[in-house]
């Protein structure tokens, strides 16, 4: 699904490499087989006869969707074999399907190990679930999306007459184009690796997104964008107002990376090795996404392989959860580090010096027979240097933001009346920082006894 924040989305490919276009070299149609920039009837620089501001109707809702497959076609040098069924909808018919902002649906369901994975990050507390945080992020943010299992194209429309945004449309046909070629069912095991996933295929999307934008401006005519405005009442202008989003902002900052660092790692995999490599990734995606923040350490820096001892008593055990545990990795804790004011300068950069050590983490969520709740997330890093850093600045992230009390040495109890009230174990050794929480300090030896001395 595409995630956007109502802001101008140009910058991300500061320093991109442009692909050339070529004249309008083409014959009125093409000669035996389809060709690339050829859809349905229309060449990428042919014009539409459309009416914007009331809506598509059908036929021009067909022309402007073949026009777009022709563009997208003719940026990303690759043919659709077959056609993409689409269809607009409203934000709140959305909101209704998915479940979020309260819009009557199902949702998902709710998922207390993932909970954990998530308080571990202070971006989720004890007062709201994952699953409804997401679905409500979600059905506030995404914009379009693309359903492998239907192979067709949804918009949610930003305006009451139903109206589709080109840049939308453009970046979830780059999905249809990657189903086709290379299949978009496959699963990731860890949120880590689920995000870099991400940074190939929403990357990529966005990549192309941006280029054909490019090509509006110089040499294609393109119908108007809508007048967007968010559901908040806020403009789409980015002059960044004071009003707060109602969304989750430090989990929509995780969600968002795959969009952001991922155009500049596909453009620099194209930039060595052109479209080829560019195909190559869908079979050898990033290990991490810190190889998507920083491509010159794809593909030969893995992350470290984090294991977790269960010194729990028998109290307190694990889910019977495959994985047992699960990797958060330099996004998330980048997106930790920013929401909880341990690192300033832009929100969306993804660079801090706190997160740029990370080397592996585990984060293994554990549970009582009482209802309660806690986890032991080991982090490893580069340097002890790097350790340290993110040891002192987790600390200071539960006293400084959280008005956590430190008890005993390591030990740090955050209130009752903040979302992430618990106990919290932080200690460092080496390269190592081990992170243990429960709902009370007995219960922190109780989860995971501290290894003799």
């Amino acid at each position: 699904m595409r995630k956007e924040l109502l802001i101008a989305l140009a910058v991300v490919l500061a320093g991109c490499t442009v692909p050339s276009f070529g004249g309008n070299d083409h014959p009125e149609t093409p000669t035996g087989e389809d060709a690339i920039g050829y859809e349905n009837g229309y060449w990428y620089d042919d014009s539409v006869s459309v009416t914007t501001d009331d809506g598509l109707n059908k036929t021009e809702r067909a022309a402007v969707v073949a026009r777009t497959m022709a563009r997208v076609e003719q940026v990303r040098d690759l043919e659709f074999k077959e056609s993409v069924p689409v269809s607009v909808i409203s934000r709140a018919e959305y909101q209704n399907r998915s479940g979020g902002n309260d819009g009557g649906g199902s949702g998902r369901p709710q998922d207390p190990w993932n909970d954990q994975v998530w308080e571990s990050l202070l971006l989720i507390g004890e007062d709201s679930g994952s699953s409804d945080e997401i679905d409500d992020t979600l059905s506030t943010t995404v914009q379009g999306y693309y359903s492998p299992s239907r192979d067709e194209i949804v918009i949610v429309s930003p305006t009451e007459t139903p109206q589709i945004d080109r840049r939308t449309l453009s970046h979830e046909l780059v999905h249809a184009l990657q189903d086709q070629h290379f299949g978009l069912n496959g699963s990731a095991k860890t949120q880590d690796t689920q995000l870099s996933r991400q940074g190939v295929t929403e990357g990529e999307a966005n990549y192309v997104r941006i280029l054909y934008e490019r090509r509006c401006g110089d040499g294609w005519g393109c119908i108007a964008l809508p007048d967007r405005t968010s559901d908040d009442g806020g403009s789409s202008d980015g002059d960044g107002g004071s009003q707060e989003p109602s969304y989750n902002e430090g989990l929509f900052t995780v969600l968002y990376q795959p969009y952001v660092t991922g155009p500049r790692f596909v453009d620099q995999v194209r930039s060595d090795g052109g479209w080829d490599a560019v195909d190559a990734l869908h079979d050898d995606f990033p290990d991490s996404t810190e190889q998507v923040l920083h491509p010159e350490r794809y593909p030969d820096e893995k992350p470290v392989n984090v294991s977790v001892a269960d010194r729990s008593t028998e109290e307190w055990s694990r889910f019977d959860h495959d994985p047992v545990g699960d990797t958060v990795g330099e996004t998330s804790i980048y997106a930790m580090m920013y929401h909880n004011g341990r690192t300033e300068g832009d929100r969306y950069s993804y660079e801090s010096e706190i997160s740029a050590g990370w080397g592996g983490d585990l984060v293994v969520p554990y549970r009582n027979g009482s209802g309660g709740y806690g986890y032991v997330w080991e982090t490893r890093w580069d340097t002890e240097e790097d350790a340290s850093e993110f040891a002192q600045a987790y600390r200071a992230a539960l006293t400084e933001e959280h008005d956590a009390s430190q008890p005993q040495s390591d030990v740090y109890v955050v209130p009752a009346d903040d979302q992430f009230n618990d106990a919290f174990r932080v200690v460092r050794s080496g390269k190592t920082v081990r992170i243990v929480n429960g709902p009370t300090v007995s219960d922190l030896d109780d989860i995971h006894r501290q290894a003799e001395s």
